[in-house]
């Protein structure tokens, strides 16, 4: 049985994972690190792009492998000058998250369940297509980055308790099959966290700040 998520605050950028109210699988959860190679591999090939060169004489070839990460310079430019957010570059950037969400799910042991490239499963991360002439100010995408920095120095900290709570996480399933639940709403509160300022920083979807908080 897997508990319905946490119901939606006001804040635009909503996270939640379900809470698995059930015995987990020991054997996946003890080798995670190795389950998740593959699943990392294709994440890590869409969500940046590696160049390969290739010389012959005075001629070269360039190609990349990946498809470039998160959208953020383009968005940037254009809500800066045209006030617009193609919609295409939006979608992009909001299912990417997902999937990197419902990767970092499954290595943190929140999910036994293998993630899905394209199934929501046990996550959900949702923000509104944003209004870039009227809900978003054409400036503030150049400072945003700057404005998150008290975010990202509690978020350091936090990351770390987060670490430290999988690991304690992973021996307490390996010895009774749940995940304590009071482990589970903190690694979920800083997975969220690190989604809303993401979302407001670099992703540029919306202008209202992320609130300190770890809760829906």
């Amino acid at each position: 049985m897997i508990e319905a998520p946490t119901p939606a605050s006001g804040y635009p950028v909503q996270f939640s994972v379900a809470y698995p109210d059930r015995d987990l699988n020991r054997a996946t959860t003890f080798f995670r690190i190795f389950a998740a190679i593959p699943i990392v591999i294709v994440l890590s090939a869409v969500d940046g792009g590696n160049s390969y060169t290739s010389h012959a004489g005075h001629y070269s070839w360039t190609f990349a492998a990946g498809a470039g990460g998160t959208l953020v310079f383009a968005p940037l430019l254009m809500i800066l000058f045209r006030q617009k957010y193609p919609r295409w570059w939006f979608d992009w950037n909001q299912q990417l998250m997902r999937f990197s969400a419902r990767v970092g799910v499954y290595l943190a042991l929140m999910d036994d369940t293998y993630p899905s490239t394209d199934e929501e499963q046990s996550v959900r991360l949702d923000f509104p297509y944003p209004d870039a002439r009227e809900g978003l100010t054409r400036w503030l995408p150049l400072v945003k980055w700057l404005l998150a920095i008290p975010h990202f120095i509690v978020l350091l900290f936090l990351t770390i308790a987060a670490v430290v709570c999988v690991v304690i996480a992973w021996f307490a399933i390996l010895f009774t099959g749940r995940y304590p639940r009071g482990l589970f709403d903190f690694v979920e509160g800083v997975f969220r966290w690190w989604t809303r300022v993401i979302a407001y920083a670099f992703v540029l979807v919306t202008d209202e700040y992320p609130p300190f908080s770890l809760s829906a």
